[in-house]
């Protein structure tokens, strides 16, 4: 593939003028050897209904500048006769494998008419890579062996979209929700009693078994992303933030592996448009800053620890009128719904899907976002320090 070095912003998947459409953007950072890898839905229109198959793109450091490669194709993440949507990659730091997640939807079927037929029409699936995304592995069905029971009240089901995580304690963590039956007449669903939930399942096994665990089943949520807020030497704590049609988005916390969410909550500082939107969240472990003095000379210095308490970083529109004005948000007490500053307009006007990406070891990140003339026109790239984070997030 040919590469060619590109500034950031960097529009990475433009819309063709045959109507070809490039949405749902998801983003992966692997540290070492440094590369990003983003993704989204190749579509022959905007319309949900019109995805094709997943494409890709990576961006290399060389030279001390982000270099793009071409699009490609993700093929082996398809189905015969489905449609490939929603992607969402974890990396597996112990195995240096990238495992792409996403749903094959059989076409012809959407959405809606399987929440009213209660008849999923989803398959969840994914591909792995130990190179880096520059070659695909074969395709891998998990719907049974996630879904178990709950199939059976399973209207449709879909993963992320965005991203997953690894937990400290090595667990590979995925983000997903279903619509679930929750009545039936006469052995046929109810369709107004068919509400979304959000839900995680994870590996313990590096990817070679897979598990649902916990639900958000308080609230209708829908698609969700979730980041590890664990302080050092303590419990592993898993964050989620969930799409509502609320107004408001969803957070709930998980303290026991990811098994049961603890509690969920309405976000009252963090709004939804009308009908929601896809949100992205990370997890950054600050630098701790004091002083230490030298038993020679007495001087201060200064010194680095990584012992200060993770802070969360959010991607979402900002307006809960419609998706404009994409904004980073901040809280550096994750626990503390209260704690999100206002946010960092980082694009103004029709802004869409995200997904960020944690750069740990140079105190960056990265975000891939929707925008353009309206929200379906172009996927940037924009890579952004926490100085400039902090830079922005302190301006009126």
């Amino acid at each position: 593939m040919a590469e060619a070095a590109v500034p950031d912003p960097s529009t990475l998947f433009q819309q063709e003028p045959c109507g070809v459409t490039y949405r749902i953007p998801a983003l992966l950072y692997i540290e070492q050897p440094s590369v990003f890898l983003a993704f989204a839905e190749k579509r022959s229109s905007p319309r949900d209904q019109d995805a094709l198959y997943l494409v890709m793109r990576r961006g290399v450091e060389a030279h001390g500048t982000l270099q793009w490669d071409n699009m490609i194709a993700v093929r082996h993440a398809k189905l015969l006769d489905h449609r490939t949507m929603n992607p969402c990659p974890v990396y597996d730091k112990d195995t240096r494998t990238v495992f792409l997640f996403f749903i094959c939807i059989r076409t012809n079927c959407s959405e809606m008419g399987q929440i009213i037929t209660g008849k999923n029409a989803a398959r969840l699936c994914y591909v792995t890579s130990t190179d880096f995304g520059k070659s695909w592995n074969s395709l891998v069905d998990v719907t049974e062996e996630v879904l178990a029971k709950d199939l059976e009240n399973c209207a449709t089901v879909a993963v992320g979209p965005g991203h997953g995580i690894q937990s400290p304690s090595g667990r590979m963590v995925v983000p997903a929700y279903l619509y679930y039956i929750h009545s039936r007449v006469c052995g046929l669903p109810i369709p107004w009693k068919t509400k979304p939930h959000s839900f995680i399942f994870y590996s313990d096994d590096h990817g070679k078994t897979w598990h649902k665990g916990s639900t958000i089943w308080q609230q209708q949520t829908g698609e969700c992303e979730v980041a590890d807020v664990s302080c050092s030497n303590g419990p592993d704590v898993l964050y989620c933030s969930a799409r509502t049609n609320k107004h408001f988005r969803v957070e709930a916390t998980s303290s026991d592996q990811a098994m049961e969410f603890d509690s969920s909550h309405f976000c009252r500082k963090l709004c939804e448009p009308p009908h929601g939107c896809q949100g992205s969240v990370v997890s950054y472990q600050p630098l701790e800053i004091h002083q230490e003095e030298d038993d020679l000379d007495g001087r201060g210095q200064t010194c680095f620890e990584k012992h200060a308490k993770p802070w969360l970083l959010y991607s979402h529109p900002t307006s809960n009128h419609k998706r404009v004005d994409l904004g980073i948000y901040l809280n550096k007490s994750p626990l503390i719904p209260a704690g999100w500053n206002q946010p960092w307009i980082i694009n103004q006007g029709p802004s869409g899907y995200s997904d960020l990406a944690t750069c740990q070891g140079m105190h960056a990140f990265g975000c891939l976002f929707e925008c353009g003339v309206d929200a379906c026109e172009k996927i940037v790239f924009r890579r952004f320090t926490v100085e400039e984070l902090m830079e922005n997030l302190s301006k009126p």
